[in-house]
């Protein structure tokens, strides 16, 4: 497989698997069993990241925008952040972070290990496609953000969510729609909490960055990255709003059964 050809299929899956709740490290864990593909490059990783860190901040750059602005605001005065929109999104961005944070770091060793196991694979794809199915029995509420607790929770599940198969965006979606908080602003609220695992990630990767890689090879995987990852929040937030996000088991489950066929 040429290079080139190898970026366009990497940054295609990290675009549309790192929104869409089907799990992206899941997904290129059973591209390498199936397929042989290559785990991509430090510097091709770092640049993926920054193209669909990239659509994420274009697709939401108005909540972003609010959030920052109220967040300096109140920077001589913390308790403010509760006063506004943007201040209350940074502060569950926050405790979201915390939770996320400590166990992405503490799991990174096992993490590697646990993604070349089938069995997994498996039930960490079946585990998303249970919390995708459930959101079809949670209440339609009407909360712009969850309780400190519900943050922290949700949190916690991110943090666990860097297990193969298991879906970040599903698992944070799922939760906050059961924890009562409107549709549009779960698919806003997941958006803006992967921002600052994402930036974790890519500062982690650069820092062990030794190879440049074919500059035009690196930044056609990221614009690849970007468009499918722009397409992918977008379809994404009208499937929420739609109280369709059940349907995406039907993409999940199959793989599962795919991931279990390998054990």
């Amino acid at each position: 497989m040429s290079p080139v050809v190898e970026a366009i299929l990497l940054g295609a899956l990290q675009g549309l698997t790192e929104f869409l709740p089907v799990s992206s490290s899941g997904h290129l864990s059973l591209a390498q069993l199936l397929m042989g593909v290559r785990e991509p490059s430090l510097t091709l990783s770092v640049v993926l990241h920054a193209g669909t860190l990239a659509a994420t901040m274009l697709l939401v750059r108005e909540r972003l925008m609010s959030l920052l602005r109220d967040g300096l605001r109140a920077l001589p005065h913390p308790k403010r952040l509760t006063e506004s929109e943007g201040g209350r999104d940074l502060l569950v961005v926050l405790l979201v972070s915390i939770p996320t944070g400590i166990i992405g770091l503490l799991s990174r060793s096992l993490v590697a290990e646990l993604a070349e196991s089938p069995l997994v694979l498996c039930i960490g794809f079946l585990t998303t496609a249970v919390l995708l199915i459930s959101t079809r029995f949670a209440k339609v509420g009407d909360r712009a953000v969850p309780t400190y607790l519900g943050a922290v929770l949700i949190g916690v599940a991110q943090g666990i969510a860097v297990l193969p198969g298991i879906s970040r965006s599903g698992t944070t979606i799922a939760l906050a729609l059961w924890l009562g908080v409107k549709p549009a602003r779960a698919f806003e609220l997941s958006m803006l909490m992967s921002i600052p695992p994402v930036l974790g990630a890519m500062a982690l990767e650069a820092r062990h960055v030794s190879e440049r890689g074919a500059p035009e090879v690196v930044l056609i995987g990221a614009v690849v990255a970007f468009i499918t990852g722009a397409a992918a929040m977008v379809l994404l937030r009208r499937v929420v709003i739609q109280n369709q996000f059940a349907w995406f088991a039907a993409w999940v489950l199959p793989v599962a059964v795919i991931a279990a066929l390998q054990i």
